[in-house]
């Protein structure tokens, strides 16, 4: 496939030689364009063993609500599950492979991997140990906020934050 580049002759004054053709750095959008834009995250996948288990483990555990449960296939399904209110969800991916099952508990290398704000870190603090939630480090007031880490049913480790500009 050949590109034909038509070339105004005010760009060369007529010497093709001397026009300036455009770089992915004068093509990239402006700052007003990307302020214009709306983003925001919408899913994040965690992959898991098996899909009742971990919804039952989100809904009941953590007390998010399961928002679809679509069958895509004899081993497949879209599974959505949130905080109340929340913007963003989890969706739940069964592991389709070893080497996707090996990395179930440890999607980040270790690190916390998701970060759950509340508005009333002492309410869903006790209430999460009370449905067993295992907390790895106690709750600590840090410039940003009170936080606490915990491991969900397959020991991914979470944060809960209350942010400091909160309650």
């Amino acid at each position: 496939m050949t590109t034909h580049v038509r070339v105004p002759k005010s760009k060369y004054l007529g010497h093709p030689k001397r026009y300036k053709f455009p770089t992915p750095a004068t093509l990239a959008p402006t700052s007003a364009i990307l302020a214009c834009m709306t983003q925001k995250l919408s899913r994040i996948a965690i992959v898991v063993r098996d899909y009742d288990e971990a919804i039952t483990f989100y809904t009941e555990k953590l007390g998010f609500e399961l928002i679809e449960d679509t069958r895509l296939s004899d081993v497949k399904r879209w599974v959505i599950v949130s905080p109340p209110s929340s913007e963003c969800a989890l969706l739940l991916a069964k592991a389709a492979s070893d080497e996707q099952a090996a990395c179930i508990g440890n999607q980040t290398g270790g690190r916390v991997f998701l970060f759950l704000y509340t508005d009333d870190f002492e309410r869903d603090y006790n209430r999460y140990r009370s449905n067993g939630i295992e907390f790895i480090r106690a709750p600590k007031n840090e410039p940003y906020g009170r936080v606490a880490v915990f491991e969900d049913l397959y020991g991914n480790k979470w944060d809960l934050i209350q942010p400091a500009h909160v309650g």
